[in-house]
């Protein structure tokens, strides 16, 4: 095809991976390269749990994502209460909210050949449904939401440009998104995503070819669940971090999401799994310094953090 490399050059994207490895000029409106995220919150006393464990650790914790399990298990007084104690913190906070792909009566998702269907909402009554225990969230004062649908992120972001949804929210747009490379990368951006999750076991050079495409921070696994793969990064955290500037370290260990973040598991079960996960990014920062001190963790309470308004 002739001019194929000038035209991709024009479209702002890479002519291959990057294998060089460039470190990446940009990073947080603090300074800081990467910033610690710990998913799967899903009750109020594995907030307070959390909160314990990242002082005695020393762990600044600047996200987290919340109710993966979905935020219509929470109460309204539950959302409120969970809202100002993030609040109090200075912590982002990313609302998983229901329903989702696998909550409705839709089952092609779950058989051999319909997995690769992807997490996309079915028909417009889903849309709604989700619209609605958004509008729930925000009223308890949270101001980020989990997106994985990208007609979705397409509706909400001309909601937000509309006055509609309050401009202050952001959209992570998450990994079952399922986008792997820098075109499907400045797709995502364009569609007014905040945050961005490529797909798990991405190589350093084809991460650094997504970031030489797009401004937006990436968010990177360092562990993940074992029906997910169950690689742990840690080694490679600094480079990760030298490369992919702004990025968020996403810290989810476990067996599976259906197992871990079922709301009904005990207040003992989720306080053991934030426990480990902050353990896990306690090592994680370790290793970063050793390797490179240079590379910067950001401070707490961000301004440009979607921290919780009650």
């Amino acid at each position: 095809m002739q001019g194929l490399e000038k035209a991709l050059e024009e479209l702002g994207l890479p002519l291959r991976d990057n294998y060089e490895l460039p470190s990446s000029p940009l990073r947080f409106s603090d300074g800081g390269h990467y910033r610690i995220e710990i998913a799967g919150v899903e009750r109020l006393s594995a907030l307070e749990t959390l909160l314990e464990e990242s002082q005695k650790l020393e762990v600044p914790v600047h996200r987290i994502i919340a109710t993966v399990g979905g935020a219509t298990f929470l109460t309204k007084e539950e959302l409120r209460q969970f809202s100002k104690l993030a609040n109090e913190a200075k912590i982002e906070v990313i609302m998983t909210l229901g329903p989702r792909r696998a909550w409705d009566t839709g089952r092609q998702i779950a058989t051999r050949e319909g997995i690769v269907s992807g997490m996309r909402l079915r028909g417009f009554d889903s849309i709604r449904h989700w619209l609605k225990d958004l509008e729930r969230c925000l009223d308890a004062g949270i101001r980020g939401f989990l997106v994985a649908d990208e007609g979705l992120m397409w509706l909400v972001n001309n909601l937000r440009d509309k006055g509609v949804i309050p401009k202050d929210v952001i959209f992570k747009v998450s990994v079952f998104a399922g986008h792997a490379n820098p075109a499907g990368a400045k797709v995502i951006e364009s569609l007014g995503a905040n945050s961005f999750n490529p797909l798990a076991d991405l190589t350093l050079p084809m991460l650094s070819g997504i970031r030489s495409a797009v401004k937006l921070p990436l968010d990177i696994y360092m562990s993940i669940v074992n029906a997910m793969g169950g690689f742990a990064r840690f080694y490679e955290a600094e480079e990760i971090a030298r490369i992919c500037s702004p990025c968020y370290f996403k810290i989810e260990p476990g067996f599976s999401e259906d197992e871990i973040y079922a709301p009904w598991n005990s207040k003992e079960y989720h306080a053991n799994q934030i426990k480990e996960r902050v353990r896990n990014a306690s090592v994680i920062m370790e290793l970063v310094q050793k390797e490179n001190p240079e590379i910067k963790c950001s401070p707490v309470g961000g301004i440009d953090l979607a921290i919780p308004q009650p």
